[in-house]
């Protein structure tokens, strides 16, 4: 095999290249660790990948697919996690105990067909791969022992934009093209995907449909559900699709199926997603307040509005003092609007004075037209979510969990849910003797009838054993969330994190029709074998 693949870096987010953390931002990063968590210690470093043993591969492709499939081991190693915190602890100390045993990077569909044809045949199972920034375990080959072995199915060779209908605002695309390359090819033609997750960079348009991605922008089309006009998938029963349509009432829709199936049914090779006219009007505000009772009440009004601003986005006054964006005394709301159709001014003055009469105060001046969220606090924020998941990394060699949690609740159900989910956390933080600790929220995404909170927790741990360490954290924070109402995950998907909450969260004839289905599209069983339990 000649092609030069993309990979991943190691115990990291990003791909391989130069350092992505400036030296001003690891200082910083570094006085955080020693002021608020009190680390006395240099930051350590993850293991030589030269140094982690790997196991032989457990099979042999036939000739027929040899140039499309690898043995290597630097690609074995780069598909053996994916970004979740456990999986960067555990790529950490170097330890892999699910890796791939092949890696394959097919170039159409026929290979796609021809590699589902011997896996089915031999027992493999497959892992579709798109950017490979799963927070939840949905790449991670751990497949139990009912198969032969594994292999990586790498989407990264499918990565264009085959046809675009300008008439029609929608384009048709391969699933392997990540977020960056999607926008370069549509710029030409003065469109854009109003879809931007945290991951965007680093992940594909076949992922964000398999997992039910949301993006940046909190109302409106928020998950990528919204912007599917039609899916094409291979499964190994054969080919799947999907008519391209604006909408239907024709049965059961075949793409709803697909959205969040995490790579179970087959593998998405093409999609026709809307897209629209790039933004050319914006303004924005932040706001304080000083009740997160008020601030919750003010949100709730602007959802309810039909205004429909790009960002809502409600941060509680200890998540705002982390994201760089206030001293802690206050919460902060990051307003933002924008259209490529008329001046949206007018739109941000009405949330203001619904923000005003709920106690807010704005920060600074607002911004006009083509200016974009003004303001240091939103600036701040708007650096600090970009860059997140780098500094997740910087803080894991000091020994600090960085780890997130995120759900959905009707509005009638947050403050029962806020509170659990920081009580539960609270609890068992101290039953691990994890301190100093913080648990913060913000809202990434709101709706008329609901929101959806973020949580985030930092806190002192032991550097080598953050994976143990990890898990009461987490299902603490699970089990508060299923109890008070909320979803498991609003658009980080299922993986194999979340089986166990969301068997309880969905009704089991629907899990019974879910496994009929499988059976009939992946009879071999094996497509993602341990994602989303089906």
């Amino acid at each position: 095999m000649t092609f030069t693949p993309r990979l991943n870096r190691f115990a990291a987010w990003g791909t391989e290249g130069p350092d992505p953390v400036s030296a001003a931002e690891r200082e910083l990063i570094a006085q955080v660790a020693r002021h608020r968590f009190g680390v006395d210690h240099a930051p350590r470093t993850p293991v030589d990948p030269a140094t982690i043993e790997l196991r032989e591969p457990r099979m042999v492709v036939p000739d027929s697919l040899g140039a499309v499939v690898t043995a290597a081991r630097a690609d074995r190693l780069a598909h053996a996690w994916g970004k979740s915190f456990p999986d960067l602890a555990r790529a950490f100390c170097g330890l892999a105990p699910h890796t791939p045993d092949l890696v394959a990077y097919p170039r159409d569909e026929t290979d796609i067909e021809r590699i589902l044809e011997w896996a089915s045949a031999t027992s493999v199972a497959v892992i579709p791969y798109g950017g490979g920034s799963s927070v939840v375990g949905g790449v991670t080959p751990d497949i139990g022992d009912d198969h032969t072995g594994s292999i990586s199915l790498d989407l990264q060779r499918l990565d264009q934009v085959l046809e675009v209908d300008p008439v029609s605002r929608a384009a048709r695309v391969q699933a392997g093209v990540l977020g960056p390359a999607f926008a370069d090819q549509l710029r030409p033609h003065g469109l854009a995907l109003r879809h931007y997750p945290q991951s965007y960079q680093f992940s594909s348009v076949g992922g964000w449909i398999a997992t039910r991605a949301g993006g940046h922008y909190a109302t409106g089309p928020t998950h990528i559900d919204d912007f599917v006009e039609s899916v094409r998938m291979v499964s190994p029963a054969g080919l799947w699709q999907s008519r391209r349509l604006p909408a239907s009432g024709a049965g059961p829709d075949p793409d709803r199926i697909l959205l969040g199936s995490e790579g179970t049914l087959g593998v998405i090779t093409e999609a026709w997603l809307r897209v629209q006219p790039r933004p050319s009007f914006r303004a924005g505000a932040t706001v304080r307040f000083d009740s997160l009772t008020d601030a919750v009440s003010a949100v709730r009004t602007i959802a309810q509005s039909g205004l429909d601003p790009s960002n809502l986005r409600l941060l509680d006054r200890v998540e705002a003092l982390n994201s760089l964006v206030a001293d802690g005394t206050c919460d902060v709301l990051v307003l933002g609007f924008e259209s490529a159709d008329h001046d949206v001014g007018p739109a941000l003055a009405r949330a203001l004075e619904c923000c005003r009469d709920h106690g807010g105060a704005a920060m600074g001046e607002a911004g006009s037209s083509g200016q974009g969220s003004s303001g240091s606090a939103a600036e701040s924020w708007r650096g600090s979510f970009t860059r997140m998941p780098f500094y997740r990394d910087v803080l894991m060699g000091y020994g600090i969990v960085s780890e997130t949690f995120e759900t959905a609740v009707t509005w009638d159900g947050f403050v029962g849910l806020y509170d659990a989910v920081l009580s539960s956390v609270g609890a068992a933080l101290t039953a691990e003797g994890l301190s100093p600790a913080s648990v913060s929220c913000r809202f990434t995404h709101v709706y008329p009838d609901g929101v959806a909170p973020y949580f985030t927790v930092l806190a002192k741990g032991t550097p080598g054993d953050l994976d143990r360490q990890w898990w009461p954290i987490k299902q603490a924070a699970a089990d508060a969330i299923e109890s008070a109402g909320g979803t498991i995950t609003h658009h980080h998907a299922v993986g194999r994190d979340h089986v166990p909450w969301y068997r309880a969260e969905r009704p089991e004839p629907f899990g019974a029709a879910l496994r009929g289905l499988r059976s009939e599209l992946d009879p071999a069983g094996v497509m993602n074998p341990g994602v989303l339990d089906w």
